[in-house]
């Protein structure tokens, strides 16, 4: 896209899926100390656990990951078992109902999140570069606020399934 874009406003919103699809793709940059693709989709279910963990009385269990990451049950399983055997994650028994056990990042699986944040923001960093300050920020809220939009509906969709 170039300063003086031309599209329509349907163009600009039919535009918007595919562009979304490429920010997947793309993080991968290689930008300083980049994280391995192994690694990279690994991160998918330990930002599930991190993110959800940390709401009062959460606990994420393997079920929970697969709601999140709207994934077959038997896959999202996998994806955790993966993430147990690289040491990022641990199985805990429920402190709510002992008969269930809960997700929880282990210390590599927060430094593994830690260098999986720094990345993020380097990428930014440098696909932004040469944009005004506002127009990083600007985008910035704008994204927040679309997820947090994104979150509530879900929410609200949950809540009508009960």
């Amino acid at each position: 896209m170039t300063a003086k874009d031309t599209r329509t406003a349907d163009e600009l919103l039919d535009a918007v899926g595919p562009a979304f699809a490429k920010l997947r793709r793309t993080s991968v940059l290689q930008v300083e100390n980049p994280l391995s693709a192994k690694d990279f989709s690994r991160t998918l279910v330990l930002n599930q656990v991190h993110e959800h963990s940390r709401e009062p009385g959460a606990e994420i269990t393997v079920g929970r990951v697969a709601e999140l990451l709207g994934a077959d049950p038997s896959v999202a399983s996998r994806m955790v078992s993966d993430n147990i055997k690289a040491g990022y994650l641990v199985r805990v028994a429920s402190q709510q109902d002992g008969r269930r056990t809960v997700l929880r990042l282990t210390a590599a699986g927060e430094k593994l999140m830690a260098r999986f944040r720094a990345h993020q923001r380097e990428a930014f960093t440098q696909v932004t570069a040469d944009w005004p300050e506002s127009d990083r920020l600007t985008f910035a809220r704008l994204m927040l606020r679309y997820v947090d939009s994104l979150e509530a509906l879900q929410d609200r969709r949950s809540a009508e399934d009960v």
